[in-house]
C-alpha cells in the first residue's frame, strides 16, 4: 500500500491534485474529472475525493485533529 503523509509537503492541496492526476493516468481514469471533483469543496472534500478514487493510498495524518491544511 502506498502512503502519503498529509502533515508534510505531500499533503498540500496542489501536491495531492498532482498525485491524483498522475495516479489517474496510470490507472486509466479520467484525471481531469477527478481533479475537478477534488476542487469542488474545501480541503476535507479534497481528501474525501482522493480517498474515494484511490482507496489503496493511505493518507497518514488524516485522522489527527491538527494537521496543516
Amino acid at each position: 500500500m502506498t502512503a502519503i503523509d498529509i502533515r508534510g509537503p505531500q499533503g498540500n492541496a496542489f501536491a495531492l491534485m498532482g498525485t491524483a492526476k498522475s495516479l489517474a493516468k496510470q490507472l486509466g481514469y479520467d484525471a481531469d474529472e477527478i481533479v475537478n471533483e477534488m476542487m469542488q469543496g474545501d480541503y476535507e472534500h479534497l481528501l474525501d475525493t482522493f480517498e474515494k478514487h484511490f482507496p489503496v493510498v493511505e493518507l497518514i495524518g488524516r485522522d489527527e485533529e491538527d494537521y496543516d491544511e
